[in-house]
């Protein structure tokens, strides 16, 4: 490539990844390249150690960004949080998976209010006559797209 080849290069467009993390399931969306909208992308089984499911989700992540042709801006995982604030039972297993995201993909990890999204998420699988065996296959990663259009909602108004 010569110089003027190279400056005319299209940068590599960069999207959000959202995570619903939960003890059984994982589930993730992403933004599209003007972090307007979030969509579902995958769910899978969480492995028994934190370690295991982060290797995971580190190889799920990288060929989605391959195969897609983007780079992760920022990773915005649900939090979550009682009704009153306070933290809910998961909140410390949330925060030691986010440290060792963090260090796996050495980029910004935000958590993220969660409250409800679970409840919302099954509310639209259930309206849209979702069997209860199709909504449990689907309900976690429609939560990540919540949790991610929450985030990507609140980044406009700021």
């Amino acid at each position: 490539m010569n110089e003027k080849e190279v400056s005319c290069a299209k940068p590599i467009p960069t999207r959000i990844i959202a995570i619903d993390y939960g003890m059984a399931r994982i589930g993730l969306a992403v933004s599209d390249e003007m972090k307007i909208i979030s969509t579902p992308m995958v769910t899978f089984p969480a492995e028994k150690k934190a370690e295991l499911t982060v290797a995971k989700l580190v190889a799920t992540l990288r060929q989605h960004e391959q195969q897609n042709r983007y780079k992760i801006e920022v990773i915005v995982m649900g939090f979550p949080l009682l009704m009153s604030g306070k933290k809910g039972l998961l909140a410390d297993e949330v925060t030691h998976f986010a440290a060792l995201l963090k260090e796996a993909m050495d980029l910004p990890v935000i958590t993220w209010d969660e409250r409800l999204t679970s409840v919302q998420a099954d509310r639209s699988l259930r309206e849209g006559n979702f069997s209860r065996k199709k909504r449990s296959q689907k309900v976690d990663g429609v939560a990540a797209m919540i949790i991610l259009q929450n985030y990507l909602d609140f980044r406009t108004r700021i």
